[in-house]
């Protein structure tokens, strides 16, 4: 399966508690979304960028797992957290749905 959807991701600096090193398109930190306690591995494959260093914003490709628990609630604008362990590292936009099962009706 290919890209769930496209987001703007704002990685927060090291004195924000972000990380220290910078991270390589194709991270897969944990994403946390506000209407679910839930977390789920997200694959994070930036566009025109190979690293992001801590405080950047990116756009980047995002590839969820456990997508049925996701089903029917994600919307274009929603705002997202996702994280290191119990650490936020940064906060994301959604900016395009690509897969309409995830789409909210």
């Amino acid at each position: 399966m290919g890209t769930d959807f496209i987001a703007f991701l704002t990685y927060r600096t090291t004195d924000e508690g972000g990380r220290n090193t910078p991270a390589a398109s194709g991270y897969r930190p944990a994403i946390k979304f506000p209407f679910i306690e839930m977390q789920t591995s997200g694959q994070q494959k930036f566009i025109d960028k190979d690293l992001v260093y801590p405080g950047e914003t990116v756009q980047a490709e995002i590839k969820i797992i456990s997508t049925d628990y996701f089903k029917e609630h994600l919307y274009d604008g929603l705002e997202f957290e996702f994280r290191e362990g119990a650490r936020v590292i940064g906060t994301g936009r959604i900016t395009k749905i690509l897969n309409k099962s995830l789409q909210r009706k």
